[in-house]
């Protein structure tokens, strides 16, 4: 790489930390994606103070022939799009040339999600005769029988909680507050830890936090996602699992057993119908293979 391009890629993460704020990881991708640019750049013998617009049309001709994903070239567009506006912005450079260029089209990818009896089989893993089992099956009833983000689950607070009304009071993105029903056997594993496991988890002093870590303090989301993998490994489940993944599975089985769709997305607390609307695709396909394994003209 030109010695030149090395310094501009500098300035401008430089710039954009001070800026913006970003993270470290964020910082690293968008230098891998500056110097990635700039190495092809140099091959083609140019930098990127001089390329033009072809230059970055034969770029993106050249990842798509070399099946990088249309997610990763449009990430990589929008740093460099980045980049040469705040060279414009501080006249370093005389032209633009992302500036007519369009994103790559992105395919819906569909969330992964596990079937109900997978789901089943993970509920029961856990040995309630544990204290920190009876804690993972209260929240993982939780989880699923409400949706819920994992950060929203791991920041509970016990006075968020109304068993006698059967909801959870939950803040999710943008601090918006919404009410969340839960069902009989969250009630139920959600009382049975109150009243065996979490005394011991407080160890007889007074906690806010539901979900008490042997910290005595809130669950952070990594250590909630290693038990949750932890449980998988153990009941046999082969698909990839997260706590995202039940949040998944909670919205795609509501709409496969007839929940409406607007219901299904006041409870994931989604604001735009559009992000819930994902989900519908893959209760369609539940469908396609019920007819195609069942119907006689399937």
């Amino acid at each position: 790489m030109h010695e030149p391009d090395q310094k501009l890629i500098s300035d401008y993460l430089d710039r954009i930390w001070a800026e913006r704020g970003l993270s470290n990881n964020t910082l690293d991708s968008y230098r891998r994606d500056l110097e990635y640019f700039a190495n092809w750049l140099q091959k083609a013998g140019t930098d990127l103070k001089s390329a033009e617009q072809y230059n970055l049309q034969r770029y993106l001709a050249y990842r798509f022939s070399n099946n990088y994903s249309p997610r990763s070239t449009s990430r990589a567009l929008s740093c460099l799009r980045g980049f040469y506006r705040w060279g414009i912005r501080d006249r370093l450079f005389d032209q633009d040339p992302t500036v007519l260029l369009e994103n790559p089209r992105l395919g819906k990818s569909l969330p992964k999600t596990l079937t109900e009896r997978d789901v089943e089989k993970l509920l029961n893993e856990p040995n309630v005769e544990i204290v920190i089992e009876l804690r993972d099956k209260a929240m993982l009833e939780v989880l699923y029988g409400a949706g819920l983000r994992v950060s929203e689950l791991v920041g509970l607070d016990i006075n968020q909680v109304n068993l006698r009304q059967g909801v959870v009071r939950t803040f999710g993105k943008g601090s918006k507050e919404r009410l969340v029903p839960l069902g009989e056997e969250a009630i139920y594993w959600v009382e049975q830890y109150i009243n065996k496991a979490r005394p011991e988890l407080t160890g007889g002093m007074a906690k806010d936090a539901l979900f008490l870590s042997n910290r005595r303090q809130h669950m952070t989301r990594q250590t909630f996602w290693y038990r949750i993998k932890e449980y998988a490994k153990r009941s046999g489940i082969r698909a990839v699992i997260s706590p995202h993944v039940l949040r998944h599975a909670f919205a795609t089985h509501l709409l496969n057993h007839g929940a409406d769709l607007r219901v299904v997305q006041l409870l994931l607390g989604h604001s735009d119908l559009s992000t819930t609307q994902i989900y519908t695709h893959i209760a369609r396909q539940r469908l396609k293979d019920l007819h195609s394994e069942h119907h006689p003209r399937g």
